[in-house]
């Protein structure tokens, strides 16, 4: 079932029964059989993520639709949990422990995963410049006979290409600002500002900033409910928080974005919990990519600038002894290189853009869901005080 079939039909069965059961507190049974179900869902859609079915088109492990596919799912399962703990609820069971200690936590990760999304969507920038560069090189060279001239305009093109891949995370554009525009009104920011208010997707970014740093610090305090907690609405919470730290990880291991030295670090999952398996087989595939890449100086694991960089190398070797006419055999290897370098181009023409959409998406549902958080927070704190 696709997922958003699954959102759909399990957010109407909420809304139904929590319409049914106004102002009933003993509802735990069913709160646990909509936990059970969100876990399935989450363990599908990851598990889709995975090991995509036969019927389903393989999409290749963080290519451009793969973190397409990612960005819904994370999407779906933040709707899912909103409506688990927000539905239908007196706003005082938000107020209660543990709640009232892990909501905090969880929207101060939000604020974070916000800063993320500002980098990731600058780092997207930068593969739109690499794509150019490479719409240059094979405009050079998709052409019979090709001349020194064109050769020579090419090579430019593609050693232009490769240092802009090849930029540390230390030396990006970023280095130039001083400044850091953060998502949320912080660091003596204008403390009459709503809570709700933020710089929509600005990137201005201090030299000391790091994103493996930031995804690290999202980890602070993420631990598993024990005990009678595991089975209440602490249990979602870590669940939602397991789901957005992954889904940052990721983007920022395929997607430039400032300082990632240490990004192979995993945060623990339990291996306990059957919705994490996928997660955690997902972790472990990005983490040995990572791995075999961080040492070279690269633009990030995205699957098409992986497939350009290399395709650009070979070119490189080509125009580097290329003479007209040219050695016939060399001419048609290239002459197919140049294909495929185009093809990239033209999926990353179709595919960077709404991806950069998508990235927006997920930065405005998580100012919009943390809003909410708040709200509830505060009238639960209200119904809860004292009459004086």
């Amino acid at each position: 079932m696709p997922a958003t079939e699954y959102q759909g039909s399990f957010l109407g069965r909420i809304s139904i029964r929590r319409n049914q059961i106004i102002a009933v507190d003993g509802n735990h049974e069913l709160d646990l059989e909509d936990l059970e179900l969100f876990q399935k869902h989450v363990s599908d859609r990851f598990s889709e993520l995975l090991s995509p079915t036969d019927d389903v088109p393989v999409d290749t492990l963080l290519s451009i639709s793969w973190l397409r596919k990612l960005l819904d799912v994370f999407l779906c399962c933040e709707a899912e949990f909103k409506a688990i703990l927000l539905m239908g609820r007196d706003p005082s069971q938000i107020s209660k422990p543990p709640l009232d200690r892990l909501i905090p936590e969880f929207l101060d990760r939000a604020v974070k995963a916000l800063d993320l999304c500002n980098g990731v969507i600058n780092g997207v920038e930068s593969f739109r410049h690499c794509q150019k560069l490479a719409e240059i090189a094979v405009s050079a060279l998709d052409q019979n006979p090709i001349r020194d001239g064109q050769a020579r305009r090419a090579k430019k093109a593609l050693n232009s290409l490769m240092s802009a891949m090849n930029l540390d995370d230390k030396e990006g554009s970023n280095t130039k600002t001083t400044e850091r525009s953060w998502s949320f009104g912080r660091r003596g920011g204008n403390k009459d500002r709503p809570p709700g208010h933020f710089r929509s997707l600005s990137w201005q970014v201090a030299k000391n900033w790091s994103a493996a740093k930031q995804i690290q610090t999202m980890t602070t305090n993420l631990v598993a409910p024990r005990g009678g907690e595991a089975s209440g609405l602490a249990s979602p919470v870590y669940i939602m928080s397991v789901i957005m730290v992954f889904v940052m990880w990721a983007l920022v291991a395929a997607i430039p974005c400032q300082e990632r030295t240490g990004l192979a670090t995993h945060f623990p999952v339990p291996k306990q919990f059957s919705w994490a398996h996928s997660i955690i087989g997902l972790q472990e595939k990005i983490g040995d990519e990572w791995k075999k890449k961080e040492k070279k100086g690269m633009a990030g694991l995205l699957e098409e600038m992986q497939k350009m960089e290399k395709l650009g190398q070979s070119l490189i070797e080509f125009t580097d002894s290329f003479q007209f006419p040219g050695e016939t055999e060399k001419v048609e290897e290239a002459a197919a290189q140049v294909a495929e370098l185009s093809e990239t181009c033209r999926r990353m023409e179709e595919g960077l853009l709404p991806l950069q959409m998508q990235i927006r998406e997920v930065f405005h549902r998580i100012v919009r869901s943390r809003t909410e958080f708040l709200d509830v927070l505060d009238q639960g704190g209200k119904s809860s005080a004292p009459l004086v």
